[in-house]
């Protein structure tokens, strides 16, 4: 395990994470919900309950599947802690950790609406573009996969990946 400090910070910053997400889903549930919502940027932002909330996954994809959701959520959670454990602190590891504590956050914050409510609570609208309803947590996910996919393609190198191999499988190696 790499510094214990490094790891507890990250688990402090995703429980704020999380915090923050719930506390933006509570103000949409008190503030928007049985409202026409509020337009923050006429003609093309707008905060709107969505009513019912959104039982499926992103843009509303398999709906209902509540159980699949909470499967693929704790899996994911688990091997992204896994992953923030054992992955060294360097500088240019920095900006992975922290899209993987904000992909972590993510996934936690609609899992506690999946349990708690059965839906995921969304209010940011696009509707410029009527783009799908989404929330705070949807947000930490997106921005965080394209930057994680911008890191995989761009920015590490051969050596980078083997020197995380390293770190990561090498406690399910064999010893000879």
């Amino acid at each position: 395990m790499k510094n214990k400090k490094v790891f507890l910070i990250e688990l402090i910053g995703i429980a704020v994470l999380i915090g923050f997400d719930y506390l933006s889903k509570i103000w949409a549930n008190t503030s928007l919900k049985g409202t026409d919502g509020i337009e923050q940027i006429p003609g093309v932002l707008k905060l709107f309950y969505l009513p019912n909330g959104n039982t499926g996954a992103a843009f509303g994809i398999f709906k209902g599947q509540l159980w699949l959701f909470l499967l693929i959520t704790v899996i994911v959670c688990i091997l992204m802690l896994y992953v923030l454990i054992n992955i060294p602190f360097e500088k240019k590891y920095i900006v992975l950790h922290v899209v993987l504590v904000f992909i972590t956050a993510g996934g936690i914050g609609n899992m506690i609406d999946r349990i708690s409510g059965g839906y995921v609570i969304d209010f940011i609208y696009f509707y410029l573009i009527n783009f799908p309803i989404f929330n705070v947590a949807d947000i930490y996910v997106t921005v965080s996969t394209v930057i994680l996919g911008i890191l995989l393609l761009f920015v590490y190198k051969e050596d980078d990946f083997k020197q995380l191999e390293n770190y990561l499988f090498t406690p399910f190696r064999k010893k000879k």
